[in-house]
């Protein structure tokens, strides 16, 4: 996009983890900034980009294995923008009737979101920030159409690392968790350092605090079993996001050494 399309309220000079992420898959949703933070990370990180298509596979993955479980609810967090293989996609098809509510706090996420899917019953966009869940779970739109006293998907994927306060984005788990009835799930994914050399991690975070989200930081397997405890995590546990359940079980390694992402699935009993 040209800085001159940027809709009333929009800065286009500051950059947007939500547009950097579209950049890294390819879309075109993004403006100069965007395109120059994320260009930054790729040269410190050659793998940005190969690790944001790992994401989006695990989401379909995970989504796939849940609605096949009978979960007909997902609410999936920080959304971003609509691209291939988004949340309702693939849970229509298992279950065309299937609730989708996804969450965003960029306009522009919004704005085409609700673009597409304008002519799709099931399936909505609420403008909302994660770093507020008390105030995003009783959401009017996300009351109207996601059920808390039903089996619901809730879906934090590559978002809680742009929390960089580790209480912070531990009491974001808490208020999504305390909505969570039994059968219900809960899909994390999260950047993970693994042999990551300091300098490059440092410059990395540099990076992401000049954009929207003001920061980022890297956890590790133990800070998603907290989040998970007293759940019953999905066969593989945490893992490698590639590592789970891929398609092809013989891509199914488990090496924590290379930094990406680690995701994990679980269920409430």
């Amino acid at each position: 996009m040209d800085d001159q399309q940027a809709p009333a309220g929009i800065d286009p000079t500051t950059p947007s983890v939500a547009r950097m992420y579209d950049y890294y898959l390819g879309g075109k949703d993004n403006f100069a900034s965007d395109r120059e933070a994320a260009e930054q990370i790729i040269k410190m990180i050659p793998e940005a980009r190969a690790n944001a298509r790992a994401n989006r596979a695990f989401l379909a993955r995970t989504v796939t294995e849940i609605a096949r479980q009978g979960v007909r609810q997902f609410l999936d967090i920080g959304s971003g923008l609509p691209t291939q293989e988004n949340v309702h996609q693939v849970a229509h098809r298992i279950d065309p009737e299937a609730r989708i509510v996804y969450v965003d706090n960029d306009p522009i996420v919004m704005a085409h979101g609700r673009a597409l899917l304008e002519d799709n019953p099931h399936t909505t966009v609420v403008q909302a920030d994660m770093r507020e869940p008390e105030t995003l779970l009783d959401h009017p739109e996300i009351r109207a159409n996601i059920d808390f006293d039903r089996p619901v998907a809730v879906i934090l994927a590559a978002m809680l690392h742009f929390v960089p306060d580790d209480d912070a984005a531990a009491a974001i788990v808490a208020a999504v968790r305390k909505k969570l009835v039994p059968g219900s799930h809960l899909v994390i994914s999260h950047i993970y350092a693994g042999d990551m050399p300091a300098d490059v991690q440092a410059g990395a975070t540099g990076v992401y605090r000049s954009t929207s989200a003001g920061g980022i930081a890297t956890r590790t397997p133990a800070h998603l079993a907290a989040y998970t405890e007293g759940m019953e995590q999905l066969r593989p546990g945490i893992v490698p996001i590639q590592a789970w359940r891929p398609e092809y079980e013989e891509d199914a390694v488990v090496d924590f050494t290379p930094p990406g992402l680690i995701g994990v699935v679980a269920r409430v009993p």
